[in-house]
């Protein structure tokens, strides 16, 4: 059994990778934050709920009598995260701080435990499903 054909564990495996790489990019901000004219870089948060959405079509909510309350209907991304600039620049060009890019990095491990955490409780589901739990 291919745990990839599985959406969750493709989903979970492509959420680790994305973690991986962003902390060699933080890791990379931080090794940087002496040298000179140097902007701090990020990755851009995959959208991952485009696979948690259900393949089937919307219906909408019709009234069908004048009584009825009419639904409101709200865009699907009506948040918006926009990039802020950053907080601070030393006198020789650069932007990199310490502080911001620590707590990055530690949401970064958090997130990826979580993931390895759901990764290692859904293997342990399947393999108790099958009977092969020890």
């Amino acid at each position: 059994m291919d745990l990839s054909d599985l959406s969750l564990f493709s989903m979970m495996s492509r959420r680790m990778s994305w973690l991986t790489h962003r902390q060699k990019v933080l890791a990379h901000n931080i090794a940087n934050a002496d040298t000179p004219n140097y902007a701090p870089m990020d990755l851009r948060k995959p959208n991952f709920s485009k696979f948690l959405r259900p393949t089937v079509a919307r219906t909408e909510m019709r009234t069908t009598s004048a009584k009825h309350i009419e639904a409101i209907h709200r865009p699907p991304n009506f948040r918006t995260d926009k990039e802020k600039e950053t907080y601070e620049v030393a006198p020789d060009g650069n932007a990199v701080v310490i502080e911001e890019q620590l707590f990055k990095v530690n949401e970064t491990q958090g997130s990826y435990r979580l993931a390895t955490n759901l990764y290692k409780k859904h293997l342990s589901m399947i393999k108790a499903a099958i009977g092969r739990d020890r």
